[in-house]
């Protein structure tokens, strides 16, 4: 692909960054930086987690119910997801280890059984796409995107409670994607498989058309769980995939010339798609940081601290005046998605946290601050509790599900743990 960001060869000519640490700032930025950490150690602890917990736990068949609507009507007959159930035991797993409390490991086993009990495919490998209600198959496909999220949970309960069975799980699942859903012959990742690992081209994740082999999504997951994976595991086989992954995005995925990510491209890497995700964006910037910092490579990590930082700029088109983060744009008609979606808010504020510790431009927390401020007025449900998973241009929430196959605690619960590990933050009351 034409005007790609070449990594490998942008390590060499970097210049080297200074490093910056939160904790050594102004008396204003730290009272800056403390209140990102307050409001996000509230509302994770007295709304997200309450919410999930109380809402969504399915005491008839087991594990957690399968969707949630706008108006916080719960449907007990709804198919539980992979994503959902994979992303529940991140988050639960996650603010167990951060935050100590006991109520969080009783939810991450709960899900953690349920996964091993009804997910885990016991004949083929790998985990399945979707169950019924009662806990049945409802699509035994293979999905890599979904089977990431899947390493990423397993793994990080292992890293919060020392189970070794859930990290003999994770790894599993990654001997599978790697035996049979990778690219020999052009480097990156297929994307759909019948149970028993015939590929097929079913599209899942918004791909248009047969061209459409490669997609950034599944390699921006493959990338955070194999980071994951990589910290507890520090195998040289993961470790090489991982700097593959890394070094795939800076020389395949994000476009050199405007520092978006390509979303769609064919079978060897050529775009396929006009349009690119904001939210991708700055989401992308901040996890490329935390694999390159896992790596161990001081070359690496500056390189991808640079490109970073010209990632969230390129991705600050999408921010409005109220401070929200648009969806995103195509390039041939211009037009910008208009939604508000509670996933791209929360990695905003996560993302230009990052650039404001790399670079120390008090601009970019300033983003963040603004977007948390939206995030408090617009995002959270002060009536039943919750996020809404979107809302208009104008700050009026959509008809789209609060809990459901996609909308999962992990974005908003994920932004809320980083903040408070970032700037230290645990409790203020």
């Amino acid at each position: 692909m034409k005007n790609t960001c070449n990594l490998l060869s942008f390590i060499f000519a970097i210049t080297v960054l200074s490093a910056f640490n939160l904790s050594a700032q102004t008396d204003q930025e730290k009272t800056l930086i403390n209140r990102l950490g307050s409001t996000a150690f509230s509302d994770l602890t007295r709304n997200i987690l309450p919410w999930w917990s109380a809402r969504m736990t399915d005491n008839v068949h087991g594990g957690f119910y399968g969707r949630i609507d706008a108006n916080d009507s719960i449907y007990p007959d709804a198919g539980k997801g992979g994503i959902l159930n994979a992303r529940i035991l991140w988050t639960y797993s996650a603010a167990y280890r951060v935050l100590k409390d006991t109520a969080y490991l009783a939810k991450a086993r709960r899900a953690m059984d349920y996964i091993a009990r009804n997910f885990i495919d016991p004949v083929y490998g790998g985990a399945y796409l979707s169950l019924k209600f009662d806990g049945t198959v409802a699509d035994s496909r293979k999905q890599v995107y979904t089977l990431s999220f899947f390493i990423y949970g397993l793994s990080e309960y292992s890293r919060a409670t020392g189970d070794r069975d859930a990290l003999e799980k994770a790894k599993s699942i990654y001997m599978c994607i790697e035996k049979y859903a990778a690219d020999r012959e052009n480097g990156g990742y297929f994307e759909v498989f019948t149970r028993d690992w015939k590929r097929s081209h079913d599209r899942l994740i918004g791909e248009s058309s047969d061209l459409d082999e490669k997609t950034m999504n599944t390699h921006l997951h493959l990338l955070e769980s194999y980071t994951s994976l990589y910290r507890l595991w520090p195998d040289e086989n993961l470790k090489g995939r991982l700097l593959n992954l890394i070094t795939l995005f800076g020389n395949k995925i994000i476009d050199g010339k405007t520092s978006h990510l390509v979303p769609f491209l064919d079978r060897k890497w050529n775009p396929t798609s006009p349009e690119f995700s904001y939210g991708h964006d700055i989401e992308c910037s901040w996890l490329l940081c935390e694999a390159a910092g896992l790596a161990g490579d001081n070359h690496l990590k500056q390189a991808v601290s640079e490109i970073a930082v010209k990632i969230a700029d390129a991705a600050s088109e999408g921010l409005s005046a109220d401070g929200s983060m648009a969806t995103g744009k195509n390039t041939i008609t211009g037009e910008v998605k208009p939604g508000r979606s509670w996933w791209e808010q929360a990695e905003t504020v996560v993302g230009y946290l990052n650039a404001y510790e790399i670079t120390h431009i008090i601009k970019y927390l300033s983003i963040a601050l603004k977007c948390q401020d939206y995030i408090s007025r617009y995002l959270v449900d002060k009536k039943n509790g919750g996020w809404f998973s979107e809302v208009t241009p104008d700050g009026k929430p959509g008809s789209n599900d609060k809990a459901g196959f996609w909308v999962c605690p992990y974005h908003n619960g994920r932004m809320c743990l980083e903040l408070i590990e970032r700037t230290k933050t645990f409790d203020h009351h």
